[in-house]
């Protein structure tokens, strides 16, 4: 981290804020968009659930080699190349008219979006200082909060009075804009006389990870909580339509109530952060965060009403922040920014098949053994990740990783 007036830092985030709030904004007008216009072409519901295949995917075939890549470049003209091959992709979707090149070209999408992730975090990690990270995370929570909310509204105006290509070519303009303003910022240090990428780099790099994760033991116990406690959140959000409309019997208007009332408690407890980031310590953040996002999951498992499920989702909603917000800044502050971005790629991997096994296992217990049954069971094994979590935070000898004045280390 290089010296950096309160100015110019000032500046540098709110500018970061707005290029990734811009392409996220555009992302949720796309989410609807895309839905829209394959079903419109194709007729098919299945060609549209094929879409949630190809991101999982995509990670597969990224994450084992992003990282390395990241580590090693000026990672900023990387993301404002990622940024101009988004735009162009989305920008052909809407030109093509066959199933299998659109799926090509949203593959394309996904490998660049899978790059684009821990490069992101890469970057924001070392533009943004130690102090002030905190309440940056707290601010891109609250704004995808807020996209979360208003990109589908959008979406659904703008397909009222156009079609869905006009609301899939606002992503692409979305992207250029975000590229345009990252153009604005520095680069950050990085190693000019770094060699080229070679195959056998990458054995070196997951030794390097393996190293760092033997030595730091705590930081990785709390990084695997946290990734399988959203895994599972995953899994049991994809069987959320299923579950409350043929177990708790609630329908459809209700469900897209639901989902508002979500996004508002996800805009106000990003708002109690971002307001408060400055007096809500890292510990308190993680701890409340999974806590009481336990406890909204253990409350939409049993819910046999709509009340009770509101409960939970205002639950989940508003303290979902917390625990995000606390979980990034966490590792943000303990992994070695010059390894950032092997670690979040390789640790994403795992993620990515995690997901995908959890996904697979609900989905198939939900359709031998009863729904409910297999959602208390996922709601209860995610409070037992939360539970050993927050202990692990509280133990009093392991202060030194939630100080917030330290310097980020280098492994170099």
């Amino acid at each position: 981290m290089y010296d950096q007036s309160r100015w110019t830092i000032v500046s540098r985030t709110s500018t970061l804020l707005l290029s990734f709030g811009i392409s996220l904004f555009g992302d949720f007008v796309y989410l609807v968009a895309i839905n829209v216009y394959l079903y419109q072409l194709t007729g098919s519901a299945a060609a549209v659930a094929g879409l949630w295949i190809i991101g999982p995917l995509a990670s597969l075939f990224m994450k084992f080699w992003a990282g390395s890549v990241i580590d090693r470049v000026d990672v900023r003209r990387w993301l404002i190349g990622t940024d101009a091959i988004r735009a162009l992709l989305v920008a052909l979707i809407p030109l093509i008219s066959t199933l299998p090149l659109i799926y090509l070209t949203l593959f394309g999408l996904a490998l660049v979006k899978a790059f684009f992730e821990p490069a992101a975090i890469s970057y924001l990690t070392q533009i943004v200082p130690e102090n002030s990270r905190k309440s940056f995370n707290a601010y891109r929570s609250l704004i995808t909060s807020s996209a979360f909310l208003i990109g589908p509204a959008i979406a659904g105006l703008l397909l009222l009075f156009a079609t869905p290509g006009v609301a899939i070519w606002i992503n692409a303009v979305s992207f250029l804009v975000s590229g345009l303003l990252l153009l604005t910022l520095p680069s950050v240090p990085h190693a000019a006389s770094t060699p080229k990428l070679q195959v056998g780099d990458l054995a070196t790099d997951w030794r390097t990870v393996s190293r760092f994760s033997r030595t730091n033991r705590f930081v990785c116990l709390i990084y695997i909580l946290g990734i399988l406690s959203m895994s599972l959140a995953l899994a049991l959000d994809a069987q959320e339509v299923v579950f409350l409309q043929t177990v708790v019997g609630l329908t459809t208007t209700d469900y897209g109530l639901l989902i508002s009332i979500t996004g508002i408690g996800s805009v106000l407890g990003g708002l109690t952060v971002a307001r408060f980031a400055n007096r809500l310590s890292l510990k308190a953040l993680l701890v409340s965060g999974y806590l009481f996002v336990a406890l909204g999951y253990l409350l939409y498992a049993t819910a046999d009403s709509f009340l009770m499920v509101t409960v939970g989702f205002l639950l989940l909603g508003f303290f979902n922040t917390f625990s995000g917000t606390g979980f990034l800044t966490f590792y943000q502050n303990n992994v070695p920014h010059d390894l950032i971005g092997r670690f979040t790629s390789l640790y994403g991997l795992g993620q990515s098949l995690v997901q995908i096994l959890f996904i697979l296992v609900i989905g198939f217990t939900g359709d031998v053994l009863p729904l409910r049954f297999s959602i208390i069971v996922a709601a209860v094994l995610l409070a037992g990740l939360s539970v050993v979590l927050i202990v692990s935070v509280l133990r009093s000898n392991k202060e030194a990783f939630f100080r917030e004045d330290q310097t980020t280390k280098q492994i170099s």
